[in-house]
């Protein structure tokens, strides 16, 4: 496929369903793998993306607490 770019953390964001799906949508049985979304997202500066919006609060939050070190 030319021109088809992979997003950023789109593995993550697979991984997430995956687990979700495997465990009844129970997000406590699935902490580690959105932990590891998470930290792509912030990570890859792809906050803004579809997949990362979720997150955009939390990353707003920790932004500012790590401009005031």
């Amino acid at each position: 496929m030319s021109g088809s770019k992979r997003l950023p953390c789109q593995k993550e964001a697979c991984a997430i369903q995956k687990c979700l799906q495997e465990y009844s949508y129970q997000e406590d049985r699935c902490q580690d793998v959105i932990e590891a979304m998470k930290k792509c997202c912030f990570r890859n500066s792809a906050i803004n993306t579809d997949l990362c919006l979720g997150f955009k609060k939390e990353f707003e939050q920790w932004k500012v607490a790590n401009s005031e070190k």
